[in-house]
């Protein structure tokens, strides 16, 4: 990878320039420990339409970064969006966490895969809402579960 004088630093030091000093981030930078993230949060009971609202998905992504400044924002959504664009239930109990339904046949999620761009639409929404109002000084971070993981969510609800 080139970079050039304005390459953020998370991204230089992901090419392998020295820097001078490491870029700094954290995953699940935003969250529950933010008072400000709580008080959107609370503006939408489910969190699966939570992550779905670009909007506040985006605004929930930029908050730690105008409060601490990191050198990268990592865009707020869930691996769990996956399984429920192939047409799995997907649901969230207060204090435990992801419940998943009954995984449905390999022949539905074929059916489903088609119109997963679709149902995942508020994702790139919400990278391009992102990237607007992040400072060009700072790289965004995009995550997916590993087919692992989102396989072993799906298995094991």
């Amino acid at each position: 990878m080139t970079t050039s004088p304005d390459t953020p630093l998370f991204l230089k030091a992901l090419a392998g320039e020295t820097t001078a000093r490491p870029p700094v981030w954290f995953m699940r930078q935003a969250g529950r420990y933010l008072p400000e993230y709580r008080a959107l949060r609370a503006t939408t009971p489910g969190f699966i339409e939570f992550c779905h609202d670009p909007e506040k998905a985006a605004e929930a992504t930029l908050q730690p970064m105008r409060r601490f400044g990191f050198d990268a924002a990592i865009v707020f959504a869930d691996i769990l969006l996956i399984p429920r664009a192939l047409g799995q239930d997907v649901w969230f109990e207060a204090g435990e966490g992801p419940r998943l339904g009954e995984m449905p046949s390999v022949e539905a999620m074929r059916d489903k895969a088609e119109g997963a761009g679709e149902a995942l639409k508020s994702i790139g929404q919400t990278l391009s809402l992102v990237r607007e109002q992040l400072d060009p000084s700072k790289a965004l971070i995009g995550f997916a579960g590993a087919p692992w993981t989102v396989a072993t969510y799906m298995l094991d609800g």
